[in-house]
């Protein structure tokens, strides 16, 4: 699903630059990603989801070559391939969470919002189990059912691929393993590959695999 080699990233300013020989990801694999704080873990996601470019190197994902597309390409890919979900949700207060949950299909011209997206997203409500929020709007609901509601956000375009960054992060400890259980199970069900930041250690074994960043060089630019 996510095949990367010979990746290099820096950002303009700063000093901080990632080295990625090689890394793999297989369709419907859920694969943890750790490492300290500023190694690079969200900038990973960022140039996978096409939101950065790198310097040099190769990112495919299902067969598309990220690092070849233009603005518009990656802007129209990001939307129909990729599931990004936040630590901080991203969720906008001025809509309430149907119309949050509806928010990629608005947003751009590659998807078509029909009947049949407006019934798929109350199913995802309410396998997610808020389906008796949905007209309700992001300042009244707690920090478990907003990340229930980017997570429905994420899954209702049906990408091949979810990004999760922190999902947990904001969750205490019980919600923290039912969000995952619930991130999880609409991953199976929707047949999609995950890719996952966090720093929740005793939640690794729940993960077919984990990427600790110490295998890969972060070095300072000369």
């Amino acid at each position: 699903m996510i095949s990367i080699r010979a990746l290099t990233f820096r950002y303009p300013t700063g000093e901080f630059r990632l080295n990625m020989p090689e890394f793999d990801v297989a369709k419907s694999e859920k694969v943890a990603v750790i490492g300290p704080s500023g190694s690079g873990k969200t900038t990973l996601l960022n140039l996978v989801a096409g939101i950065l470019t790198p310097l040099s190197g190769s990112i495919e994902v299902g067969g598309t070559g990220v690092h070849a597309l233009g603005d518009t390409e990656r802007r129209d890919y990001r939307i129909t391939t990729i599931g990004f979900v936040f630590q901080d949700f991203e969720l906008l207060d001025y809509l309430d969470v149907m119309d949050n949950i509806l928010l990629p299909y608005r947003i751009t011209g590659a998807l078509e919002l029909g009947s049949d997206v407006r019934a798929r997203a109350l199913d995802l409500a309410s396998e997610m189990g808020i389906s008796g929020l949905v007209s309700r709007h992001p300042t009244e609901l707690s920090q478990g059912e907003k990340q229930r509601a980017a997570i429905c956000r994420a899954l209702l375009p049906r990408p091949k691929l979810i990004l999760a960054d922190e999902a947990t992060g904001n969750l205490d400890p019980v919600n923290k393993g039912h969000i995952l259980d619930l991130l999880f199970q609409s991953v199976d069900h929707h047949d999609a590959t995950l890719l996952a930041v966090t720093h929740d250690h005793e939640l690794l074994d729940r993960f077919d695999r984990v990427a600790d960043f110490h295998d890969f060089h972060v070095w300072e630019a000369p």
